[in-house]
C-alpha cells in the first residue's frame, strides 16, 4: 500500500501541512504536529479507522484516494503472485521457564 495524502489533498488546493491539520480540527480530528509531519510527509505505520475517516470526509475523497494498492512485485515459484516474502527459517526458540524447572509436555 501506498499513502497518498499529500497529492489527495493537493488535488483539493491544500498545500500546507499546517492548513490541512487546521481543517481536521475543525472536523473533529486533532492532531499534534508530530503526528501530522507523519501523514504529511510519509507512510504512516499505522492509522485509525476512525481518523481515517475523518481525513477522508474532509477532503471529501474515499479511502481508496488516500491508500493506493501496488502490484506484488516477487512472484512464486509456481508461476503464482506472492504479496510478502517469507522470512528465511531460523534456529528453534524454544522456550524456557526462569526457576529451573522443565515444562509440561506438548
Amino acid at each position: 500500500m501506498r499513502w497518498n495524502l499529500r497529492l489527495a489533498a493537493a488535488n483539493r488546493g491544500i498545500w500546507k501541512a499546517s492548513e490541512l491539520q487546521r481543517m481536521l480540527a475543525e472536523g473533529g480530528l486533532v492532531i499534534s504536529a508530530g503526528k501530522m509531519s507523519g501523514l504529511w510527509s510519509g507512510s504512516p505505520a499505522s492509522i485509525k479507522l476512525s481518523d481515517l475517516d475523518i481525513i477522508c470526509a474532509v477532503l471529501g475523497c474515499g479511502v481508496e484516494e488516500l491508500l493506493i494498492t501496488e502490484p506484488a512485485t516477487l512472484t512464486r515459484p509456481d508461476g503464482g503472485q506472492q504479496a510478502a516474502a517469507a522470512p528465511p527459517p531460523g534456529p528453534a526458540i524454544t522456550p524456557r521457564r526462569r526457576d529451573g524447572r522443565s515444562l509440561p509436555p506438548a
